[in-house]
């Protein structure tokens, strides 16, 4: 009987340390969502088909999903952001030390993506950008300012083009109030509200136009804004050992090889900020500090 007892109890202590709950196989992902094609189409299958591991991820806005992490309403391994400053919402006993340390590991320039079925798009092509996105009549969609990076630098795009063609009115008239409802959108439905017709023009980074196919206009020099992706494992991660090979990967050749693939400009090796010393074993060879 004791012996029957035993073996039945083995079985239970092998069934529990088996379950999701004690061997986490699962990678949890938050990111930026300009990278949603790229990392649900590419990266994750490629790292799930070399890790054994399973890839969850969840796509917002950074400034959105830092505040998420930082109000513990949700839960992640790996953040991902478009732009370093939002880590700082994170860094620092004040902001609950969520990050210790970040890597920046690709950039994409700002465009402007247009719907090539709309009654502006010639104009969109030849004529300066400024120019043709001021036309009357002309429905242009972007990012909220406050949720997403990317909202950030059209405002801020904005305000130098104003110097730059010395028009203290252009962006009154382009954009209205900087979180103007008739042009401010989600960043998950600005591409199809873009495709569908709906909106002329708007504004994307190059990973976005290249991988979604959407027709785009390069910004002419001076401006050169970029989206500057950083990488961050996340304290009190549920699978600390599986953050660390998502980040591997994301920053090993086969990786980086995608990225490229998916329009990105890649840094590498990645540039870490941060305490490195809290920096894994497994990714310093990956890593250079930054200048």
């Amino acid at each position: 009987m004791r012996k029957n007892l035993w073996k039945l109890a083995w079985a239970a202590l092998m069934l529990a340390l088996s379950s999701p709950l004690l061997a986490d196989d699962t990678v949890r992902v938050l990111y930026a969502g300009s990278l949603v094609h790229v990392m649900e189409r590419q990266l994750s299958p490629a790292f799930e088909k070399a890790s054994g591991l399973r890839f969850e991820g969840y796509a917002g806005g950074s400034n959105a999903l830092a505040k998420q992490i930082k109000g513990k309403l949700r839960r992640a391994d790996v953040f991902i952001s478009a732009s370093p400053a939002v880590n700082a919402e994170l860094s620092g006993t004040a902001n609950g030390d969520w990050i210790v340390w970040y890597a920046n590991f690709a950039q994409s320039p700002l465009e402007i993506g247009y719907n090539p079925n709309s009654r502006f798009a010639a104009a969109i092509q030849h004529q300066r950008w400024d120019q043709a996105l001021t036309q009357a009549g002309i429905r242009i969609g972007r990012t909220d300012p406050r949720l997403d990076p990317k909202g950030q630098f059209v405002v801020q795009l904005l305000a130098q083009a104003q110097t730059v063609y010395r028009d203290p009115t252009l962006s009154q008239r382009m954009l209205g109030e900087p979180e103007n409802p008739r042009q401010v959108l989600p960043e998950e439905t600005l591409v199809g509200r873009l495709q569908s017709g709906q909106l002329d023009a708007g504004f994307f980074y190059s990973t976005e136009t290249h991988s979604l196919k959407i027709p785009a206009v390069a910004l002419p020099a001076p401006f050169d804004i970029k989206a500057q992706y950083t990488v961050a494992l996340l304290r009190g991660a549920p699978n600390p050992a599986g953050a660390e090979r998502f980040v591997a990967f994301l920053l090993s050749a086969p990786g980086q090889t995608i990225l490229r693939s998916a329009g990105l400009q890649v840094i590498a090796p990645a540039r870490f900020n941060g305490d490195a010393d809290q920096l894994p074993a497994s990714l310093k060879p990956l890593l250079r500090a930054a200048p």
